[in-house]
C-alpha cells in the first residue's frame, strides 16, 4: 500500500525471454504487469496494464471483459522486441472482491496460455488465405455498403462526422469504420480500423471478440476533436461471407449503443 491509500499488486513477466533491440531485455526494466486499487465513494476503481504477448490477446481480453473490466489500450511499448510484445490497458469500478477477482482471472488466463506453449506463437492458428479475387458484389449485399475494389482488395468505410479546432471533420479526414477483405471467397482475411465514442468502445470490443475477430490494437488518433473518437484495428481469416457478417454485427452492437 502507497501513501496515499493505493493498493498495488504487480506480475513481473520472467516466463519468457524477451530482447529490446538486440540487448537481452530484464522485467524490471518494462515488463511488468500490475493493477492499482483506490477507494471511491462507491466501493473502488482499479487501473492497470497487463504485458501479453501475440497469442495471449484473446485470452487476456476475453477473461477482462468476462470479469466486467473495460479494456482502455492495447498497443506497444518497444520496437525491435523480440518475441513482440504489447501492453493491455485495463479499468473497473465496484466491489473490491470482484475487481480482484477480475485481475486474477486476467493473469490466469495469460498464465494457461504459456501454459500449454512455452514459446509466444507466431502466428494465429487456421489455413493461410491465397492472394485472389473476392464478389465485391457478395460484399455490398450483406452489408448494405458499397465497396470499392483496388489491387484485388474489397474495402467499405462507414464515415462519422466531428470537428477540431473549431473545423468540421469528417470520413474524409479519418474518422471512418473501414473493412478489408483480401484473398479469394472461400478464404479471406479481415483487417481495418474502428472508430468509436467512449461509450461505444467496451460494446465494440465485447462484438469484435463475440464473432472471433481478433483485436490488435486500441488507440486514439487524433488530440483535441470533439467528441473524442478510439479507434480497435482487427484481424480474422475465414470465408469472405462469414467476415462480412462478422463485420457486420460489429456495426449493429455500435448502433445499439449511438
Amino acid at each position: 500500500m502507497s501513501d496515499d491509500g493505493v493498493v498495488r499488486i504487480g506480475w513481473a513477466r520472467t516466463d519468457v525471454a524477451v530482447t529490446i533491440d538486440g540487448m537481452p531485455f530484464k522485467p524490471a526494466a518494462g515488463l511488468g504487469s500490475w493493477a492499482a486499487f483506490t477507494a471511491t465513494s462507491r466501493g473502488a476503481m482499479v487501473m492497470g496494464d497487463t504485458v501479453v504477448f501475440q497469442d495471449e490477446v484473446d485470452a487476456a481480453m476475453d477473461a477482462a471483459l468476462k470479469g466486467g473490466l473495460a479494456i482502455t489500450a492495447l498497443h506497444n511499448h518497444f520496437f525491435y522486441d523480440v518475441p513482440p510484445v504489447y501492453f493491455m490497458h485495463i479499468g473497473g469500478r465496484g466491489d473490491p472482491s470482484r475487481l480482484a477477482a477480475a485481475i486474477r482471472g486476467v493473469w490466469e488466463a495469460i498464465r494457461q496460455v504459456r501454459a500449454d506453449r512455452a514459446e509466444p506463437a507466431q502466428r494465429f492458428p487456421g489455413p493461410l488465405p491465397t492472394l485472389g479475387k473476392i464478389d465485391a458484389r457478395a460484399i455490398e449485399e450483406i452489408l448494405g455498403l458499397e465497396a470499392t475494389v483496388r489491387d484485388g482488395v474489397v474495402k467499405v468505410s462507414v464515415a462519422r462526422k466531428g470537428s477540431m479546432h473549431g473545423a468540421a471533420i469528417g470520413g474524409s479526414m479519418g474518422l471512418t469504420s473501414w473493412a478489408a477483405f483480401s484473398g479469394t471467397d472461400e478464404l479471406a482475411a479481415l483487417d481495418g480500423d474502428f472508430i468509436m465514442t467512449a461509450a461505444e468502445v467496451q460494446p465494440v470490443l465485447r462484438a469484435m471478440r463475440q464473432a472471433d475477430i481478433h483485436v490488435v490494437a486500441l488507440h486514439n488518433h487524433m488530440i483535441g476533436e470533439q467528441p473524442a473518437f478510439y479507434f480497435t484495428h482487427y484481424w480474422r481469416t475465414g470465408p469472405a461471407a462469414e467476415l462480412a457478417r462478422a463485420f457486420k454485427s460489429v456495426l449493429a452492437a455500435q448502433e445499439r449503443v449511438r
